[in-house]
């Protein structure tokens, strides 16, 4: 990652990486260390700018809200509108996303999606 310019991130996005990471260590599947080291790694990243931040705006909300109107093929929720109009907003040729609906309204809407 390190070196790219072309990263975008915002906070929704850390937040949510936060629950699922959350999500596992209820489940057992990770430790309360490794928790807080995924959280801090993240952070550390996000403070030291290895990413493109993306704050929520007023024109991103609508973005969503157009998205959440017209892709009635690939239903989205709130958070994953909000995702794919901020890579819209930034122009962004392509998404990564484990989600399966989010990356067939990216690819709706002519990004690549990864992985």
């Amino acid at each position: 990652m390190e070196g790219r310019a072309d990263l975008l991130v915002s906070d929704l996005a850390v937040t949510e990486l936060v629950s699922a990471v959350s999500r596992r260590l209820r489940q057992g599947a990770l430790t309360r260390d490794a928790a807080r080291r995924v959280h801090r790694a993240v952070t550390e990243a996000l403070e030291a700018r290895v990413f493109v931040r993306v704050e929520l705006t007023q024109e991103i909300h609508r973005r969503a809200e157009q998205f959440l109107l017209t892709l009635t093929e690939t239903p989205l929720r709130a958070a994953d509108a909000l995702h794919l109009a901020m890579a819209m907003s930034m122009q962004a040729g392509s998404m990564a996303s484990f989600d399966a609906r989010l990356s067939a309204a990216a690819r709706a809407v002519g990004l690549l999606t990864y992985p």
